[in-house]
């Protein structure tokens, strides 16, 4: 990667200078665009031109993707910053202890989860009374014997009566 020369600091990145220096593909930032997570100004000949900041805000999107965070929690919590300058330290920290609240309760689910899968090995899937992954308080014996779910989504805990 060449260094920039002082007169270059100032001046806007061309998509594939973001492209280049953050990693991403034209596409992913032309997509991040479109959802709002960055902005890009437009030149005379209608090329994009990005703040130099965006290399900062492009490497958090990345960093809060990578832990699960949903681009549109991204978007929203990116949208009350300024995007005309870098993020700051205090920003990362308003935006991670936001974050690390949601992975502390992933990480707790996902535990119990993975605490909870010996009791399935050889249950016949829905065959115990109290499954705590797909029957959690046997609510669906009022169905029926045998299975009655396909998808996890269809259980009851998603269902919107």
């Amino acid at each position: 990667m060449k260094k920039d020369r002082p007169s270059d600091i100032k001046r806007e990145l061309t998509v594939g200078e973001v492209a280049e220096r953050s990693g991403l593909a034209v596409s992913t930032l032309h997509f991040y665009e479109t959802k709002g997570l960055i902005r890009s100004n437009r030149s005379r000949g209608n090329q994009r031109r990005y703040p130099r900041s965006v290399l900062r805000r492009v490497a958090v999107i990345k960093v809060a993707q990578r832990t699960g965070i949903p681009l549109a929690e991204i978007q929203s919590a990116l949208s009350v910053l300024p995007d005309d300058r870098p993020l700051t330290v205090d920003d990362w920290g308003r935006l991670s202890k936001t974050w690390r609240q949601q992975l502390d309760e992933r990480i707790a689910k996902l535990t119990a989860l993975r605490d909870q899968l010996t009791g399935c090995i050889g249950c016949g899937c829905l065959s115990m009374r109290d499954c705590p992954l797909r029957n959690p308080w046997d609510v669906l014996a009022s169905e029926g014997t045998g299975p009655r779910l396909i998808d996890p989504a269809d259980g009851p805990e998603h269902d919107a009566s």
